[in-house]
């Protein structure tokens, strides 16, 4: 119930962190991958790990937060590989600041590519998705959609709008057979969190909250994102999973 065998899965954000550590264990379960980022060098580096499990691989080069640039991405997708199976929007910016510093440039650079890039995607695949009357999609949040970080309100802003979307994307599309979730991440040491964990003096305090007093591996988030894109998640939609080291319990 758990394999992904013969499964094309498409994953923006697949150059580097969790984007990246999803890729390789759909990968490992048995998964076709696109990788979508816009380095092209982290993308190559991907689908050369991809290939050494004998698994067929795709890089595209994509910025999110424009549309016409995902129509392109599902577009090389589906005609590499012929359908898509399994979404997973894992493409996301940061930037702490307090609200009252933040700038419009800022406030549209976060939510276009955290949300509305998510959105360009969600919507192109499920069109492609409703045709094959099946379909997976796993949208990446974060525990600060939930719990509103001071200092990181765009980001919030931008993760807890996925949060409500993706809650409508999976009741409107049941009766395609499609299923739409969300995995929320706490801190896992990636290029976007290592420079705020390696700090003296931040890196502590971040770690203090989290009651497991450790950051997550990349890795650690792949046995997730293989029960939700695969059979035994069949039942399982519009569901937020948080995954934080028991950040979220208390």
């Amino acid at each position: 119930m758990f394999n992904l065998d013969n499964k094309i899965a498409l994953i923006t954000g697949g150059g580097r962190g969790l984007g990246r550590a999803i890729a390789l264990a759909f990968a490992d379960a048995g998964a076709n991958v696109a990788v979508a980022s816009r380095s092209r060098d982290q993308l190559d580096e991907v689908v050369d790990a991809i290939r050494a499990k004998d698994r067929r691989a795709l890089a595209v080069e994509c910025d999110v937060s424009e549309s016409a640039s995902v129509a392109q991405m599902v577009n090389a997708t589906r005609a590499e590989f012929g359908r898509i199976d399994i979404l997973v929007n894992s493409a996301g910016v940061a930037y702490p600041e307090k609200i009252t510093d933040v700038s419009d440039a800022t406030w549209d650079w976060i939510i276009k590519t955290n949300l509305t890039g998510a959105f360009y995607a969600c919507r192109d695949v499920a069109r492609v998705m409703i045709e094959q009357k099946s379909g997976c999609i796993i949208n990446i949040a974060s525990v600060a959609g939930a719990k509103g970080p001071p200092g990181l309100g765009a980001y919030a802003a931008s993760k807890g709008g996925l949060i409500a979307f993706t809650r409508v994307l999976a009741l409107e599309n049941t009766r395609h057979n499609i299923r739409a979730n969300v995995i929320a991440p706490g801190y896992f040491r990636t290029d976007m969190n290592s420079a705020a964990l390696d700090d003296p003096d931040i890196g502590p305090k971040i770690v203090g909250r989290i009651p497991m007093r450790r950051a997550g591996k990349p890795e650690e988030i792949g046995g997730l994102a293989i029960y939700l894109a695969s059979d035994a998640a069949s039942f399982v939609t519009g569901e937020v999973f948080f995954i934080s080291g028991g950040e979220m319990a208390q």
